[in-house]
């Protein structure tokens, strides 16, 4: 029954498109800059903002105490927060703090990170899947004195079939990145109707599509390094000639690139394929400033998305 509440009320709060604040792991931005971002993306119609988290640099669940606090009905989710950052305990003690000061408004995503941030905080990186379970666990120790008794959802960041397997185990939901429609409606599939699938697009906008796509490519061609992907995308029925030539078609399946139009329609793929929340992600080391702009125009036509699924849900 909690799990159903949640996840009802979360997809009713976030609605069917949010969009992932510009990322960048070189240098430290602004706080002040990023309170005017999301007030003016509220007001541009935007429902949900999510933000990244590494181990140092800033705490996640501070930084969206202070967007929460200078919004008025955006809900902010963490996209994720990272497990070596924290303490479970302390993780839980957090959330729940701000689910109780903002109902309604916050969302945990959780990552278990990489080998690199373990070691980081001098830890054993272990088991994906075991450090993840056990973490999950223990967030819900008790502790003295206790953390506030406030449910909020908690989606753990996966790809694999493992991952999202023990996403639907013990977690409201999923959050996986970076795959074709296709593997939206693989992992509705595995997750069941009754969990919370946010699914992270990455996107490249501009009104000129051949520029859009090259910039599209590169970021592609990066993420196929990984072996692990390559297969991915095999398995749905893309062949080694076209994920080798990083071609149109992959490129076209995996990054909404192009016009406000041509983003619209990938995000409604998504959620044609079972996605309950499509979040958008802008390239690495996208300025800032430069980002919020784009989304900013993008936004009419993302209202266009929410508002289509609010005539067909009124039948």
């Amino acid at each position: 029954m909690r799990t159903t509440t949640v996840v009802d009320a979360a997809r009713q709060a976030l609605g069917p498109v949010g969009l992932t604040l510009p990322v960048s792991f070189t240098s430290a931005l602004s706080i002040d800059l990023q309170r005017e971002a999301v007030e003016r993306l509220e007001r541009a119609g935007y429902h949900a903002v999510w933000t990244n988290e590494v181990v140092g640099g800033k705490d996640a669940l501070v930084q969206l105490a202070v967007l929460l606090a200078a919004t008025r009905r955006m809900v902010f989710g963490t996209g994720i927060a990272n497990i070596w950052a924290r303490s479970p305990q302390t993780l839980h003690g957090a959330a729940a703090v701000l689910a109780q000061a903002y109902p309604g408004r916050f969302v945990l995503g959780l990552g278990v990170g990489y080998p690199q941030q373990a070691a980081d905080t001098g830890r054993e990186f272990g088991s994906p899947l075991a450090t993840m379970r056990d973490y999950r666990e223990r967030m819900d120790s008790p502790t003295s004195p206790p953390a506030p008794d406030v449910a909020y959802p908690r989606i753990i960041a996966a790809n694999g079939p493992k991952m999202l397997a023990l996403a639907g185990e013990i977690a409201d939901g999923a959050l996986p990145a970076g795959g074709p429609p296709e593997f939206t409606a693989q992992v509705r599939q595995v997750l069941g109707p009754d969990k919370l699938l946010v699914i992270g697009l990455s996107v490249v906008p501009g009104g000129d599509r051949d520029r859009a796509r090259a910039i599209a490519r590169e970021w592609v061609s990066g993420s196929l390094r990984q072996t692990w992907y390559a297969a991915a995308l095999a398995r749905f029925g893309y062949s080694d000639r076209e994920i080798a030539e990083v071609s149109d078609r992959v490129v076209d399946a995996i990054i909404a690139h192009g016009d406000p139009a041509d983003i619209a329609a990938k995000v409604r793929e998504h959620l044609a394929a079972g996605a309950d929340h499509v979040t958008l992600m802008q390239p690495i080391g996208t300025d800032f400033s430069v980002g919020v702009d784009q989304f900013e125009r993008l936004a009419p036509a993302l209202r266009d998305v929410t508002a289509h699924l609010d005539r067909r849900a009124g039948g």
